[in-house]
């Protein structure tokens, strides 16, 4: 359970913090502010989400970028099968971010490597990774998020934020635990644990390879 919230992507982070500066310029309007808060925070969360996956399995132009991005996508997306054919398939988890105040209007849906034919492009340089294709992303109105939220078919994980503010709090505790915040109620996560546990790994991954990176 460790490695499932702390790993959030720096880029999430920077989000977060410019959604506290908005929440501390507009927050004495009221409830259709916090709205507005939610749904901004949900867009630039899903925006940083899908480029920084984009760019960390982006081959640019080196031969040693590529080889960096083929080795990120087969560390956190293949999985050897003998069950089916190729002996190959990929990591096709569904995760749901919201909170629990309807009123936040904040939801993020995370899909992982949503279609495998779309995965790898044919380029003058031959087939190489379609960096748009291993993850997606969608700000979802509250309404959507409800509908799907229970369906095992379109949401494999969900987490839920005691509030915006609970979300915007990470910014300032890059290094939480998802135990404390489970403790401390600013979060619950339901629906299929395997995933809660990849999510985790990947998140730790992506963290890793930002580092080496930067």
């Amino acid at each position: 359970m460790h490695a499932t919230i702390p790993a959030l992507p720096d880029g999430i982070h920077y989000i977060l913090k410019s959604g506290i500066q908005l929440g501390e310029s507009t927050g004495n309007l009221g409830g259709m502010l916090n709205r507005m808060e939610g749904t901004m925070l949900a867009a630039g969360m899903a925006v940083m989400i899908k480029l920084g996956f984009g760019f960390l399995i982006n081959p640019g132009l080196s031969e040693s970028q590529a080889k960096k991005a083929q080795r990120f996508f087969e560390n956190n997306f293949v999985i050897k099968d003998p069950n089916v054919p190729g002996g190959i398939r990929y990591y096709q988890g569904k995760i749901l971010i919201r909170t629990r105040k309807p009123q936040d209007d904040m939801n993020v849906l995370i899909k992982f490597c949503p279609d495998p034919k779309a995965l790898f492009i044919q380029t003058p340089f031959g087939q190489q990774l379609n960096p748009v294709a291993i993850v997606t992303t969608e700000a979802l109105s509250e309404a959507h998020a409800e509908q799907i939220e229970h369906d095992p078919n379109k949401v494999d994980l969900v987490i839920r934020f005691k509030d915006t503010q609970a979300i915007l709090g990470l910014a300032e505790r890059p290094d939480a635990d998802v135990v404390q915040l489970l403790l401390e109620n600013l979060v619950q996560i339901t629906g299929n644990f395997g995933h809660m546990f990849k999510f985790g790994a990947i998140g730790k991954n992506v963290q890793l390879a930002m580092k080496d990176i930067l």
